[in-house]
């Protein structure tokens, strides 16, 4: 296991994580120390605990939103590919049709 310090707020805070995993890790605390200090800047200092509560807060929201995108996306993206198959279906059909039309002309030529 991988030992990292992290910092957020201007305090550094060490944190394990599994190997592999750093870049991702620093990453991760970058964008909750950009939350945390964004809370801190709008409503003040309040303490490293509550400031780091409203930080994850913020950033459960924003994760909320994002899945609820991500649902209406996949859904419609269901419909988009039933809508698809119908009008293949449909066209299948249009080609059979005018297949056996040709098909028919043809013969009614000879």
């Amino acid at each position: 296991m991988a030992q990292l310090s992290v910092e957020v707020n201007g305090r550094p805070y060490a944190v394990g994580c599994e190997d592999g995993q750093e870049a991702h890790l620093l990453e991760l605390a970058k964008m909750f120390d950009h939350q945390v200090r964004q809370v801190s800047q709008d409503m003040g200092q309040l303490g490293d605990t509550r400031l780091f509560l409203m930080g994850a807060l913020l950033l459960a929201d924003e994760l909320a939103d994002a899945r609820l995108r991500l649902n209406a996306l996949q859904a419609e993206m269901a419909r988009l590919q039933t809508d698809r198959s119908r009008l293949e279906t449909r066209a299948v059909s249009a080609l059979e049709s005018a297949a056996k039309r040709i098909e028919k002309l043809s013969g009614e030529e000879g």
